[in-house]
């Protein structure tokens, strides 16, 4: 059985964003980059599954972007995947979740998995389509949103989180793709073993270039920080001064009282 499980690269969080020179993306200078959250957990799951077939299973780890995302592919390598596919992409942010999905297509098709395990979005751009859009591209079963997973004798059996903190229980036929949400399981640390046994494990490069063949239907058109509001007005005092003083701004500064 083949599995792969797909994940992204991110900024972390914590970082101090600024726009890039064309005012469309973030600049990269001084940021650090970790492992998508989302897909820590798709990277456990699948891990979970590759333990329980056992000899009978390979889990590949595949991931779209510049030299620097093979760190989180050593990661995940470190986690338990068997192997890794650096798809060499030094624009990947550039490009829409359709182009994205098309390379993760190109690059699953004819290569036979059963089962493609992603974070439900990315934290930095956030569509939460990838996933869903490479099972349209490759005519594979889906569900999202996922929070507990098993697998028997070629059936996916998971429960999701709806609205309203509702669950629904889903059943696929393999092939399929599941996207995994926080909840779903614990994600482990690379254990220092584990670390140096990834150091031999194989990473592919693939330029991106053979796999990309659709064009974009979307283009961010800018990246820029929210405009600064004016600072609240503290008031501080007597109560029924402050009261009447409230009223007064109310009356000079809005239309709720006039």
């Amino acid at each position: 059985m083949r599995l792969l499980v797909c994940i992204k690269q991110v900024p972390d969080l914590e970082s101090r964003f600024e726009p890039d020179a064309a005012g469309v993306w973030y600049s990269e200078a001084d940021l650090a980059f970790r492992m998508n959250e989302y897909d820590e957990y798709a990277v456990e799951q699948a891990v979970q599954l590759r333990e329980k077939l056992g000899d009978g299973a390979e889990l590949t780890v595949l991931s779209i972007g510049p030299d620097r995302v093979v760190e989180v592919l050593k990661r995940a390598l470190a986690m338990g995947c068997d192997n890794a596919a650096h798809i060499q992409d030094p624009s990947a942010s550039g490009k829409d979740p359709w182009q994205i999905a098309g390379v993760i297509s190109a690059f699953v098709k004819d290569r036979g998995f059963d089962i493609v395990f992603a974070g439900m979005q990315s934290q930095d751009r956030g569509s939460a389509q990838v996933g869903v859009m490479v099972a349209e591209q490759l005519g594979f079963a889906c569900t999202t949103t996922i929070v507990g997973f098993d697998y028997a004798n070629g059936t996916i059996t998971v429960r999701r989180e709806l609205e309203g903190g509702g669950k629904g229980v889903v059943r696929l036929k393999t092939p399929a793709l599941v996207t995994c949400q926080m909840g779903l399981n614990v994600p482990r640390y690379p254990t220092l073993p584990n670390i140096i046994k990834a150091k031999k494990k194989e990473i592919t490069a693939i330029p991106v270039a053979s796999l990309l063949s659709e064009a974009a239907l979307t283009a961010t058109t800018s990246f820029h920080p929210p405009v600064k509001k004016s600072g609240g007005i503290v008031l501080e005092g007597d109560v029924a001064e402050m009261v009447d003083r409230l009223i007064a701004i109310l009356k000079e500064k809005t239309a709720v009282l006039r």
